[in-house]
């Protein structure tokens, strides 16, 4: 084990469900040899933290920090990291460990989300029973396999957002393989769908946003979208039945829709659910037969998914739209996110100080 610089760390926890946190201090797993520990930055609100927050999942663990959007600077290595090294600007996603062994059936193939001994950034547990805590902090401690440079052309506070939504719509358009030419269809504009209109542009597509909220026409078209369908309108949602390739679905939409949303596809069209629906999905068996459409999902990035997803966001200027708050008004961010306001995500800051009370 190598000494970190720090003994404890300060963040905002919550003891029980709800959307409340106070501050709080926990002594982190030693700093192991392929270890990196981070001073937190930035660190975003993701949908995934208020879930665990209110307690939904029912496999919650409190007290719990959370936050899997961070971004910070490297004060900490462990001997065998070479990746990064104390002062690099870093980010971290929603994932921390995976094991990487060759008879690993999941990492040898690439897929260490879905390893089995895999470890969350929050809400999980090492093997040693040590209890992983996430961003709402001063700083982090994790395995380097899971730290990310920054590339120097992104905004800091901007990137942050990037570690888990950007690489969650992303990652799916790769495997997918969403190119020039496709017909992509983004519904919910809002925190991951905003994101996914600007990387579908970027990869050549033809982007066609969905919402019900005619408000949502004009910030569309100019992230990227080539149309808008309002999905109040019949006439509009008819005149784009059968000429998808791709649709992302980004919002909690009612299960009902997926008959309808299944006609909007070309044969052997793809629907990938990056959020998940409000209950079990009704689908006609007939429907998708005939049209021969398939239906799946996406879990968290990868580690190639997440390095690809911040060189393309360099690249192609690609940020999220966000909201800052600092770290220390957390519960007001929270509240302002659970009750529809942000646009489209909220970033809280540490800006180089703690803003955690002893």
């Amino acid at each position: 084990m190598t000494n970190g610089k720090i003994n404890t760390i300060r963040g905002w926890a919550a003891k029980e469900a709800g959307i409340k946190v106070e501050p709080w201090t926990y002594t982190p797993r030693p700093l192991g040899e392929n270890d990196v520990e981070i001073k937190i930055d930035y660190c975003g609100i993701c949908g995934t933290d208020m879930h665990i927050l209110k307690g939904t999942r029912g496999t919650d663990l409190f007290p719990v920090i959370v936050g899997h959007e961070i971004v910070g600077r490297v004060i900490a290595v462990g001997k065998n990291v070479t990746h990064v090294q104390v002062d690099s600007i870093v980010g971290v996603g929603a994932q921390v460990y995976a094991c990487h062994k060759s008879t690993c059936r999941e990492c040898s193939r690439g897929l260490d989300p879905h390893c089995p001994n895999k470890v969350l950034t929050y809400n999980s547990v090492y093997a040693d029973g040590k209890q992983a805590q996430g961003g709402y902090a001063e700083a982090i401690r994790v395995d380097g396999n899971y730290v990310f440079p920054i590339p120097e052309n992104l905004d800091l506070a901007h990137a942050a957002p990037l570690m888990c939504a950007g690489a969650t719509v992303f990652a799916p358009m790769l495997h997918k393989g969403v190119k020039k030419g496709d017909r992509v269809g983004i519904i919910g504009i809002g925190g991951l769908g905003h994101l996914a209109i600007q990387y579908a542009n970027a990869l050549g597509a033809e982007v066609v946003a969905f919402s019900h909220s005619p408000k949502k026409r004009e910030e569309s078209l100019s992230l990227g979208a080539t149309e808008f369908v309002d999905t109040s309108k019949p006439e509009e949602v008819a005149a784009i039945r059968g000429t998808l390739q791709y649709l992302f679905v980004t919002s909690n939409t009612d299960p009902r829709n997926y008959n309808d949303f299944v006609t909007w596809m070309d044969i052997e069209g793809q629907i990938i659910l990056l959020a998940l629906p409000q209950g079990n999905l009704e689908l006609s068996p007939g429907v998708i037969a005939r049209s021969k459409v398939i239906i799946t999902g996406s879990f968290i990035a990868g580690i190639d998914d997440i390095k690809r997803t911040l060189e393309f966001s360099a690249r192609h200027g690609i940020q999220p739209l966000i909201e800052k708050f600092p770290m220390n008004k957390v519960n007001e961010a929270l509240e302002y996110f659970d009750n529809g306001k942000a646009h489209y995500r909220i970033v809280l800051t540490n800006d180089g100080k703690t803003d955690i009370a002893h």
